[in-house]
């Protein structure tokens, strides 16, 4: 798709001169739903830190894990934040293989994901997803929002998933009592799906990441494991905890992928893990 939209998709509130998070993450995966704008910044990032892309696969890989995961202990209601550019197999495709009559909605703050949601809807005939155009800044909004009351049952056990989201939230913004607020929200017996990028392998590279990312105009704060380890307050860590994601119950593929080198601590350079409200 390049720099172009699908026909009428085009949205008036897309500015192609300020680069988007979810646009660039689609350019280190590989994916052609991205922009010149979000290509420089990408450029830039790589430059500071060669890992980005291993990151971001890395990371995705450990999502449809940890998706999996959940769904294969009864959990059949999904809330996917941060959603990102659509690309398959996609959060309900992943839980649907495994529970037909799963229920997903997502949430983004990027016109072009809204562009590319009828990707995100296409559900199995047993289960139903939904698409919300929103922040995850404003919580109540999302947990207030129609697609959420008719898709999904707050009373009953949801998996709520913020892979990815986090690190582009300063403190200022509240991101520890936002998490805390989306999770109050939800029954016992819920899941949080949570990744975060980390300095903590490569402290220099990632100070001069964030001064580039800056300089292009975003806003981002990573943040150390015991850092992270506190948006999971009050949930029960699924073994093995708070993990790099090649190391959270890995599979052949991402076993294939450290044998060869390209998963380490430094490439990766994110804290994973899946926590249970009791």
């Amino acid at each position: 798709m390049g720099d172009q939209m699908d026909g009428t998709a085009a949205d008036h509130r897309l500015d192609l001169s300020v680069p988007h998070s979810a646009r660039v993450y689609d350019y280190f995966l590989g994916g052609k739903t991205n922009f010149a704008i979000d290509r420089e910044v990408g450029d830039h990032l790589l430059e500071a830190f060669p890992g980005f892309r291993t990151a971001a696969q890395s990371n995705r890989m450990w999502m449809h894990r940890a998706a999996r995961y959940v769904a294969e202990r009864g959990i059949t209601q999904f809330l996917d934040i941060g959603t990102g550019i659509p690309t398959s197999p996609n959060l309900h495709e992943v839980v649907q293989e495994v529970v037909p009559e799963a229920r997903v909605v997502y949430a983004d703050n990027d016109p072009i994901v809204l562009a590319h949601s009828r990707a995100l809807l296409v559900s199995s005939t047993h289960g139903e997803t939904a698409y919300l155009e929103a922040d995850v800044t404003d919580p109540q909004a999302i947990l207030d929002s129609e697609e959420v009351r008719t898709v999904l049952d707050l009373s009953k056990p949801v998996a709520l998933s913020l892979v990815g989201v986090f690190h582009y939230l300063p403190d200022d913004k509240k991101p520890f009592e936002i998490v805390q607020q989306l999770v109050d929200a939800l029954a016992s017996g819920s899941y949080l799906i949570f990744s975060h990028c980390t300095p903590d392998f490569a402290p220099a590279m990632w100070e001069q990441a964030i001064q580039v990312y800056k300089a292009d105009g975003g806003d981002a704060q990573v943040r150390s494991r015991e850092e992270i380890q506190r948006f999971f307050t009050g949930l029960e860590m699924v073994e093995p905890g708070l993990e790099v994601p090649y190391r959270w119950h890995p599979d052949a593929e991402t076993e294939q992928l450290v044998e060869r080198g390209i998963f380490s601590d430094v490439s990766c350079s994110l804290w994973v893990g899946v926590g249970k409200k009791p």
